[in-house]
Formats: C-alpha cells, structure tokens, sequence
C-alpha cells in the first residue's frame, strides 16, 4: 500500500508539550491505514539553530524545515498540521539565544543597535526568525477558520463559565484611538496595472536619496499600500488619554501585536512607555542610553539594564519609575502578583487575545490588587480600533453575551502568498529625518509617496491578486455550503480596501451567489450586523483581511467558546495542498508556567484532534482511500465522545489535564474502530486496543494524576531537554505500553 503523509510541525510552549503525548497516538492508530506521521522544527530555537550553522558542530546543526515546509506548501502533496508557534518579539528572541547559548550553541547575539555592516547583516539575518517569520511562508492559501459542528454544539449545551456581567449602568470601558495622523488616514493604494521591480527610497529636503529597499518584484493586478504613523501625533494621542484615564479613575492599558508588527508595534509600544514614565526616562535619560536601555522592549528593557549601575544610582531610578504611578492612571496588570504592568513587556499583552478577554470581563481587567476594573484600552490605529468600541458599547447597552445561545462567527480570511495587510516587515522603516519615502517603479515614476518627519513610522504592504481571487471564491464557497450571509467588511474610506472593494465587485460576477445573502459593509457596520445576529443566535460569516481573520477568531471564539484553541483552520492552498491549522496559542505561556510549578498541563489539544479530521479527509479524497475516510469518520465520532462526556482539561491541579484528556481521546478513538463494521481488519485490530484501554483506565488515570502537584524540570523552555520532556508528558507506563505496542 502506496503510503500518505501528514507533516506535524514542531512547535514551541505548551503545543509542543501537548504534541509529546498526542503524536504517538496518532501515529501509532494511522500504522497500517496508509499514512505516515513526521514531523519538521518549525520552533524559534528550531528556526535560530537552522538560520545560524556556522558556529555548530555536526550533531547541533539542524535542516532548515520552515524553507522546506514553504517549498512543500506550494505543491498538491501538502498536507501540514500547523500548531501554534511563538511568533518572537526581540526579548523572547534574546531570551532564546541565551538559553541555545548556555546549552553549548554558539549563537551569536543580536544586535538591538547595529554599530556597523557586519551587525546590520546579522541583525537581518534574524529578521528570519522575528515575528510572523512562520506564517507568511506556510500560508499559500486563503483561510477558512470555524468551530466544528460537534464543538459548537457541545459549546451551547454545556456553556462555558468564564463570562463576567457588564455593570448594568456606569461602565467607563472604553476603546481609545487617534483622530488623525495615523495608519489609516494616511494610507493610499493603488493596483498596479503591469509587473515591475520597484524600490523604496528615501529623499531629504535637500534632494539626498537613500535607498532603503532595492529589487522589490510587483505582479500585474497586485494591490501596493503606504501609510504612515506620525510619531508625534502618537505621543500627543498617548498623552491625552493617560491624562483622561487619571481623571475617570480608570485602568490604563495598551494593546498592540508586537509579535506580528515586529517593527511598527514595538516602536508604537515604546513611545507609550516613553511617554508614561517620562518623568523618570527624561530625568535619566543620558545614564539610560549610555546603558542601552530600549524602550521598545518596554519597561522591562529599563529595569533590566539597570544591574549595569552603580547600586545607589540603580535605587535612585528605581525610586523616581516607582514614584510615576503616583501622578498616572493605575495600569491594567498581566501579574498582579509580580507587579508585571500591561507596560512591561510587548508580548505580554497581545490585541486579538487580550480584547476579547476585556469584552469578557466586562469591560474590565486585573488591577494591582488583583480585582477587576474598568479599562480604557488604547488601540491608537482607528483602522480596526472602530470594531472593539462598537462591540464595548454593544454589551453597555444590552449585557453581556450568552454562550448557550450564541451564535456563530466563522471567518473567511485573505492571507495566501503573504497578503500583507500587516507584517510587512522588510517594508517598515522610521524616517531618519524630514523628507519624503516613495515607492518607485523599475521606469523610474514614482507609484506612491509619503511626506515623513523624523522617526514617523512608514510601511508598505502588498496583496496580490491571485490569493483575492481565492478569497472571494471561498467566501462564497462557505455562504452556499452554510446558507449564512458572507460579509466583506472592507471600508471604502480607506485606501487599502478600496482598491480590494473594485476587485471583490469585479470578482464576485464570476460565481453563481442566486439566493445568497453576500454583502461589503464597512467594519463598524459589519460588527454591528454580526453582533445583532450573534445574540438571536444566527450564524454569520466574516470576510476579511489578514488582521481581521486574527482578531475576530479570537474575538467570537472566546466568548463563544471560552477559547480560540478550539478553531478548526482550513486553508485549501492554492496549488491544491492543505494546511491545518489547530487553535491559536496566545496562552501558551500561561500554561507552561503552571505546569513548570504544578506538574499541571491545561492547554486543550481539542484543536489538533479537530484538525486531524479534514487532514485525514483530504487523504481519503484525493486517494480514494476508504482506510483514511475510516481514521476521519470515527475521530470526529471521539470527538464528540470526548466532549460530551466532559474530558477537557481542567485549570486546576490535580485534576484532568491534558495529557488525561489525550488518554481519554484515544480510548474514545479505540472504541469507535473496534465497533464499526466497514474494515473488518482495523475493527479486529483496535477491539483489543480498546479493551485494554478500558480496562486499564482506572490504573492509567491515577498514573497520569500521580504525576501532578510537583514542580516540573524540562530542561530548558525553548529547546526542552527531549529525555525529561517525554517522561513528563508521558507518565503513564502502563498506556505507554498499550500504545507503544501497537
């Protein structure tokens, strides 16, 4: 039997916990059904380690599997299991440096301040692994992210409890944004009418060009954006809010995606910091630079810097940042308990999953006492700002959001070939002065242009028009597979979507939408139709943008199910593979740190067991193989079992975790093979499998249970020691030894 292939990436945090016990049960039931299981590093150690081999002996040099993985996504024999992966800011980047560095790699540091050539190379040489250094390179299709039937269904019969009342009168919650100078009413657009190789360059006031990005290849149809944050209009904007939140006796807190913009959201979270604390930062400002205190890390990139003074004058700082918060609005909390500000670190605090828990929360977040109070949260970009306002005021007017009968939010999402709404990294830079940044084509004529004072912040996107195509196709795919209106929100007013507004128009014609309810409304107007929708408990479809598709399947997710990790992400790629994609990981970190201090491991790897389904239906259509149809057909059968006997992971210790959950999977798993009659063969095969299961349950949970309330050694938190992380995740000897025997 000619054998399938199913990649499962190698990932970081408590994904790659998870993956420790889940995999060896996937790939020991897939043995004799036709399918392989490998997997390919795809993690920031992994990635640092391959980009880097020159100072590594033989045995520490890796492959370079995300290239790999990038050249296998563009071909019809894909099929990729894609978990969440750190998308690296510049402290976990430095982190995870010094960690492959105490275990022998030689890796070099990065330069936060180039001094000459030979930094700026290596600085842009670990550009590859900042950020959204994954996605872009994976995604060669368009996105369709949704809750599985099952998980719905279960979700609205057993509600989750985490949903906090709004007050029924005086919330001061609200969303703080710019009126101006910011990306969106910057922003212009054009489509280009044929291919060119442009470039970006930078003219001062006396005429001086510098060239900033050279051999920049644009396609015929693709749509280019500039846009500009002023800087000054930022720190203008920051500073009146904190003077308002001071004076409503609010919360103050900042949310930005630091990890994905990785040069225009840190930047944007550094003057924040800049401003809040300037008493302190403008006193010592000389003492701090001399230090390399960075701002853009937060105030964590102060503090630590700090250890390099004298101990007086290390208290002296110390003292003056620690007497700010007498004259500001308190700050909303990541740990009360260890003093962490929202103004720590940029990681901390990530939009698409911290907005929605303020939504949850009632308009509220943790102050320093550990009690919930109301936030003003500062999203200074209106070009999506609008979306959090209009859902704030909606659970102000009627209450908070039920999830027994909520309904659905799917999202239809345009990311294929890097449509770069966002993230458009090697095209952001800060102005080195007064001037003009402009976009010129290989003829010499200038395509756009920007006018820029010093250090305002300048970024160009691309979206080409192969990946909209796909786009608007999906999303009429989806309205006629699920009868739900498909909305494009998409705001003429803006130059971006203007442009893609003509091509959905231009596109839409060519597919039958007879009785579909398919529209293009403004993101503001679209928030308020899916709300309204949400709460008669009528499903919607979200077409959108790459920002979009992230913060809307976090948005209704969590309030819908108490958490994103249990998305199902479909992304039909364009050349006719598939990459599944299993939840989102933004609490990843919490995770680790509880199962680092309790031995107790709460990430629900419901998304990977619900990815697994289509990956394993992808291999049934394309092959005609009824032994895949069969793996598919029974784990969604476990699926179910799983949730409605109420085997998730529990928060607390000495509970069900995950690795308890997974047990369960499988046993549902086993049940449903031994008990189905289309193979004879796997029927006779897992009937054993199962018995011995059950029959071990009792011995196997009270292993996996015994393993908890200790402190756990992984030997590492990038690049875990593989030896301790499989004995910890895998405790149980005796289902170790049903499932290894297989």
């Amino acid at each position: 039997m000619a054998s399938s292939k199913i990649i499962w990436t190698k990932i970081d945090e408590a994904p790659a916990l998870a993956t420790r016990t889940l995999l060896p049960i996937v790939q020991a039931f897939s043995k004799g059904f036709g399918i392989e299981v490998e997997t390919r590093d795809i993690s920031l150690a992994g990635r640092i380690i391959a980009n880097f081999p020159e100072g590594l002996d033989a045995k520490q040099r890796i492959s370079d599997d995300l290239a790999w993985l990038g050249d296998l996504a563009k071909t019809p024999e894909a099929n990729i299991l894609k978990l969440p992966n750190i998308s690296a800011s510049i402290p976990q980047l430095q982190a995870a440096i010094k960690e492959l560095q105490g275990k022998g790699y030689k890796i070099p540091d990065y330069p936060e301040e180039p001094k000459d050539d030979a930094e700026k190379a290596l600085q842009a040489r670990f550009a590859k692994v900042l950020g959204s250094a994954v996605n872009p390179v994976l995604r060669e299709g368009n996105a369709d992210r949704r809750a599985a039937v099952s998980v719905k269904k279960f979700a609205q019969k057993n509600p989750h409890r985490m949903m906090k009342d709004w007050p029924t009168e005086g919330s001061k919650a609200r969303v703080a944004h710019m009126k101006a100078g910011d990306f969106y009413g910057s922003e212009k657009s054009v489509t280009l009418e044929a291919a060119t190789t442009a470039r970006i360059e930078f003219v001062e006031g006396d005429g001086k060009t510098i060239i900033l990005k050279e051999k920049l290849p644009l396609l015929a149809g693709e749509v280019i954006d500039t846009s500009v944050m002023k800087v000054r209009a930022l720190r203008d904007f920051y500073a009146e809010t904190i003077a308002a939140a001071k004076k409503d006796g609010v919360l103050l807190s900042l949310h930005l995606k630091a990890t994905m913009m990785k040069i225009s959201d840190p930047i944007m979270f550094g003057h924040c910091v800049a401003v809040y604390y300037a008493a302190a930062l403008d006193k010592h400002a000389g003492v701090l630079k001399e230090i390399g205190a960075n701002v853009n890390n937060g105030l964590a990139g102060v503090l630590e810097k700090l250890d390099k003074l004298p101990a007086d004058k290390k208290a002296e700082i110390e003292a003056d940042i620690a007497a700010v918060y007498e004259n500001r609005p308190a700050l909303a909390m990541v740990d009360s308990r260890k003093g962490i500000t929202n103004l720590h670190v940029p990681n901390n605090i990530i939009i698409d999953a911290s907005m929605p828990n303020v939504v949850r929360d009632g308009g509220r977040m943790w102050n320093k006492d550990n009690e919930l109070q109301d936030t003003v949260a500062m999203i200074p970009d209106r070009c999506y700002a609008t979306i959090y306002q209009a859902t704030i005021e909606d659970c102000q007017r009627l209450g908070q959001f039920d999830p027994a009968t909520m309904g659905n939010v799917a999202n239809v999402g345009l990311m294929a070939q890097k449509a770069e709404e966002y993230g458009s990294h090697d095209k952001t830079f800060t102005a080195p002065a007064e001037g003009i940044i402009r976009v010129v084509d290989a003829d010499g004529g200038t395509l756009l242009e920007k006018t820029v004072e010093t250090d305002d912040i300048f970024r160009m996107c691309q979206t080409k028009d192969e990946p909209i195509r796909d786009w608007v196709k999906l999303g009429v795919n989806r309205a006629r597979a699920t009868g739900s209106p498909a909305i494009f929100w998409l705001d003429e007013k803006r130059g971006h979507d203007a442009e893609i507004i003509k091509k959905v128009n231009a596109y839409l014609p060519e597919h039958d939408t007879t009785g579909l309810d398919v529209r293009i409304m403004t993101p503001t107007d679209a928030i308020h139709f899916t709300l309204e929708r949400t709460r008669r408990g009528k499903d919607t479809i979200s077409v959108t943008g790459n920002i979009l598709r992230d913060y809307l399947t976090d948005l209704f997710p969590i309030l819908e199910l108490g958490t994103s990790a249990r998305m199902l992400s479909i992304v039909p790629l364009l050349n006719g593979g598939g990459l599944f994609e299993t939840g989102a990981g933004g609490s990843a970190p919490k995770h680790v740190q509880q199962f680092l201090e309790e031995g107790h491991l709460r990430w629900d790897s419901l998304g990977e067991y619900c990815a697994l389904v289509p990956s394993f239906e992808m291999i049934a259509a394309k092959t005609g193989s009824a032994k895949a149809a069969l793996l598919a057909e029974t784990l969604d059968q476990a699926v179910g079992t799983y949730l409605e006997n109420m085997r998730s992971p529990s928060r607390k210790v000495n509970e069900i975790d995950n690795r308890g959950s997974t047990f369960y999977l499988a046993l549902y798993w086993a049940q449903a093979l031994a008990t189905q009659d289309k193979d004879p063969e796997a029927k006779a095969r897992f009937t054993q499998i199962a018995k011995d299961l059950s029959e071990s349950e009792e011995t196997i949970v009270a292993e996996l249970l015994a393993a908890q309330g200790a402190p756990v050694d992984l030997g590492g938190y990038y690049l875990a020691d593989e030896t301790l992380a499989e004995k910890a995740m895998r405790p149980s000897a005796k289902f170790n030894a049903i499932i290894d025997a297989m």
